[in-house]
């Protein structure tokens, strides 16, 4: 019985020395795994859209943007604490008008750097009117992202991804993606079951008289416009200048206008314009006016000016 005992001791002490042996390999092991997690992270480096090889160090603290989409992008993907420095165009979210402002189309590079910002997202459409102004950032140890200047769908995923690896947001901005994605396929789903007699002719008016601008091919808004399920009447590329003979002409069904931010009464700009009685969309009154910048900025709202476009065009089938 005593040899049993002796045993059970030795038996006992043996898995107390194992269990502390384990717990000394695995503790370790946990901290390496966090470790290479922090570091796997940044530094990054990313291609941006002028094709600049741009290595983040490490997570920005000091965010500054120079374009209300990118400023979308950030606050949507949790970042507004650390954008410091925004446009003077940027209106939302509503926090964004509290931040310190850096300028217009031509930023203050004075202004930029004296934010201590490590990184400042700039963007394609503008970078080469400003590029002087991005050097000097530069070379004053300033990161800076250049972002595309989006034209399709594809393209404002690749940006909030961009800005998400760019920010340490990686794996927000995936799930960002991937919901807008997927509303944008319910949209499309909900669109495709319109019959083709109840199909719609669209013009999409950006500008309005006496210099009437329409959204014409290889457009952002025309792709949103296939999206779901109509005709472009302005089949010329571009945002083309449009004579109102044109218009008449093609007979639009559905005529929407952008411009109502800074037009009196847009709707009633379009139906009281001589000699445009007989168009249908006039005649049956389906003129609508959208936020320009829901359906303009290539940011984390361009599904909701999808519906909302949908709404004005179809509103029995988008309610």
């Amino acid at each position: 019985m005593k040899k049993f005992y002796v045993f059970l001791l030795t038996m006992l002490l043996a898995a107390g020395v194992l269990a502390g042996c384990g717990d000394s390999t695995e503790q370790p092991k946990e901290e390496k795994k966090v470790e290479e997690g922090q570091s796997a992270a940044f530094p990054v480096t990313i291609n941006d859209a002028l094709d600049n090889e741009v290595v983040i160090e490490a997570k920005p603290e000091r965010i500054v943007s120079v374009i209300p989409s990118n400023t979308e992008i950030a606050f949507e993907l949790g970042l507004g604490e650390e954008v410091v420095g925004v446009s003077d165009f940027d209106n939302y979210p509503p926090e964004a008008a509290e931040k310190e402002k850096i300028g217009g189309l031509e930023f203050n590079v004075e202004k930029v750097i004296s934010l201590n910002p490590d990184l400042v997202l700039a963007h394609a459409s503008s970078a080469q009117n400003s590029e002087a102004g991005l050097q000097q950032l530069r070379d004053a140890g300033v990161t800076v992202l250049v972002v595309n200047d989006a034209k399709s769908f594809d393209q404002v995923f690749e940006s909030i991804e961009m800005i998400g690896t760019a920010a340490g947001e990686k794996e927000k901005a995936e799930t960002l993606v991937s919901d807008m994605k997927r509303q944008l396929e319910e949209i499309k789903t909900k669109a495709n079951g319109i019959k083709e007699e109840d199909r719609k002719s669209v013009m999409v008016e950006v500008s309005p008289a006496p210099e009437i601008y329409a959204a014409g091919t290889e457009t952002f808004m025309d792709e949103m416009l296939s999206a779901i399920n109509t005709e472009n009447i302005i089949t010329e590329e571009g945002w083309p200048k449009m004579d109102p003979e044109a218009i008449i002409e093609r007979n639009p069904d559905v005529i929407i206008t952008t411009h109502g931010y800074y037009t009196e009464d847009a709707v009633g700009n379009v139906l009281s314009r001589d000699g445009w009685q007989d168009i249908t969309a006039v005649k049956n009154k389906q003129v609508a006016d959208v936020d320009s910048d829901m359906v303009t900025r290539s940011g984390p709202r361009i599904i909701e000016g999808v519906e909302e476009l949908a709404k004005a065009v179809y509103p029995d089938v988008f309610k």
